[in-house]
């Protein structure tokens, strides 16, 4: 097997876990929270805390292992996601449960900010759609495989093996990345890693998501709302400041966003983001307090969906490796759009089949999206930066999750009478809820889905506005399989032909690189 391809293999093994643990614990949701006696507040932090250390370390673990090597961050983010999962397995309330999840978060981003950089180091630009569309690939199966997984556990046994699963797991992943990787970078002593612009972009974000967080749970007026949302401004202000007039090594080098390319492509991906995040949420409440059907049911409800993300993953990277990102992720945002306005259609007595449809149409589209536009961004940089170019795009699509969810539960809980919330969100709602607010249950229903639809409306707009940035971003380089640039430390040693084979040594890489032509940038050679 190329060496390419043990790389991709130990790299989905840390998107499996990854995407798993995404979906799992929503299952396990009911059970954790009587079995540690847990509130509301708890519990909804024990899933944003993952996402949230996720967002504000992924920069700058990104930036560490540009400077000191992306298989000594990887290794080290299988390990402490290893023991974050365990001691979740060990936790005795709510408020350690928190914390655990926080540390499995911390070991979750330092996969997520060294994965896609390591398949660039391996994958020629023209390859590395396929290779990005075997990880949407895991991301899909591994959604589905949470759910199964996860209901099939608490079915047999505790909910504390949800967490000791990844364990065994890791384990064999970590014996796995230390034996196959091969470190791309050499550490220079001169790097320096900038502490104060760290400091401040991670408590600048942290405080943003913080803000996003109470106001979902507490409102948006609340003085726990507003304080670290006004907070959060000034700190990430000073940031962007630190960075242009007098950091020396930037945890992010603006000069990236002068590639247009780069930047046409991550302002596609927010826009995306934003609008489509929160489209499995409005749907699990839709099908659990609309239409009434259970937990589980609902949750494969969502299948199709994942199932076609899962087919066509690969097929949008083969494509855009073929054709360019520009033409196939376009594409992608457009079905996604018809889709979001097709949603924007269903009432509360649409048939699920209409729906389960709609579902597949939309993975449909976002499988041609997501490896093109990954494929692109990464693309846009040079060779040194991957680690920032992958820590920059995952911020920015873990902060448009959170601006999803909000911006969803803003819209819905506007129209709806107070009270009602959180019976549809918890799925309790009944025609004595509505009975009880003078309301018909048939009225509330129609409140309910008017609000959705005026979330999808604008979730269709919002991938309309990424598919002009799309087919304008430019088009990127795609070299062919022989790029001397591609060929690097990451892979396996060389092997040096001795004088006695009787065979001519290969060129130096520099000599290749001084053969290639004009029209390739210096960064790619």
């Amino acid at each position: 097997m190329e060496f390419k391809w043990k790389v991709l293999g130990v790299v989905s093994i840390g998107s499996l876990m990854g995407a798993i643990d995404s979906t799992v614990l929503i299952i396990a949701f009911p059970s954790i929270a009587r079995d540690l006696s847990a509130s509301l507040a708890e519990m909804v932090w024990a899933i944003m805390i993952y996402t949230l250390m996720g967002t504000a370390l992924v920069l700058s673990l990104g930036r560490i292992s540009d400077m000191k090597g992306r298989k000594r961050m990887y290794n080290a983010g299988f390990v402490v996601f290893i023991v974050g999962s365990a001691l979740c397995g060990l936790a005795t309330d709510g408020l350690q449960l928190v914390l655990f999840r926080g540390l499995q978060g911390i070991g979750g981003a330092m996969l997520v900010a060294n994965g896609f950089a390591i398949l660039s180091d391996v994958f020629p630009p023209n390859e590395r759609g396929r290779a990005f569309g075997m990880i949407s690939v895991v991301w899909g199966v591994g959604s589905v495989f949470g759910i199964g997984v996860g209901g099939l556990i608490l079915s047999v046994t505790d909910w504390r093996w949800i967490f000791w699963i990844n364990v065994p797991i890791g384990i064999v992943a970590t014996g796995l990345a230390f034996a196959i990787l091969r470190e791309s970078v050499t550490p220079n002593p001169k790097d320096t890693f900038d502490l104060p612009a760290a400091v401040l972009f991670t408590l600048g974000l942290s405080a943003f998501l913080l803000g996003i967080t109470e106001g979902i749970l507490n409102g948006w007026t609340a003085p726990i709302t507003v304080w670290p949302l006004v907070s959060s401004v000034p700190l990430l202000v000073a940031f962007v400041l630190w960075e242009g007039y007098y950091s020396r090594d930037p945890i992010l080098p603006f000069e990236l966003f002068r590639s247009w390319l780069f930047s046409a492509s991550l302002i596609a991906a927010v826009l995306q983001g934003i609008a489509l995040f929160s489209t499995n949420f409005l749907l699990m409440v839709y099908f659990q307090g609309i239409r009434g059907v259970p937990v589980l049911t609902a949750a494969f409800l969502l299948i199709p969906l994942s199932a076609t993300l899962s087919i066509f993953g690969p097929l949008g990277g083969r494509f855009s490796d073929r054709y360019g990102a520009r033409v196939i992720s376009t594409l992608g945002l457009l079905i996604q759009a018809a889709v979001l306005f097709a949603f924007a259609t269903i009432t509360a007595s649409t048939s699920l089949w209409v729906v389960a449809g709609y579902e597949a149409a939309l993975g449909v589209g976002g499988g041609l999206f997501f490896p093109a536009n990954t494929s692109a961004v990464m693309s846009g940089v040079p060779r040194p930066q991957y680690g920032v170019a992958a820590g920059v795009m995952m911020t920015l699509r873990n902060s448009a999750m959170a601006l999803s969810f909000a911006v969803g539960l803003v819209a819905l809980t506007a129209s709806l009478p107070t009270g009602t919330a959180a019976a549809i969100f918890g799925g309790s709602f009944s025609p004595q809820t509505a009975a009880s607010l003078g309301y018909s249950a048939a009225r509330l229903d129609s409140i309910f889905v008017g609000g959705m639809r005026t979330v999808f409306v604008v979730a269709g707009a919002l991938v309309l506005g990424a598919a002009v940035f799309s087919i304008f971003r430019g088009r990127e380089y795609r070299a062919g399989a022989t790029e001397i640039g591609h060929v690097r430390s990451v892979r396996e040693p060389r092997r040096e032909i001795g004088a006695e084979s009787g065979v001519a040594p290969a060129r130096s890489t520099q000599a290749a690189s001084d053969a290639l032509p004009s029209s390739v940038p210096a960064a790619d050679r």
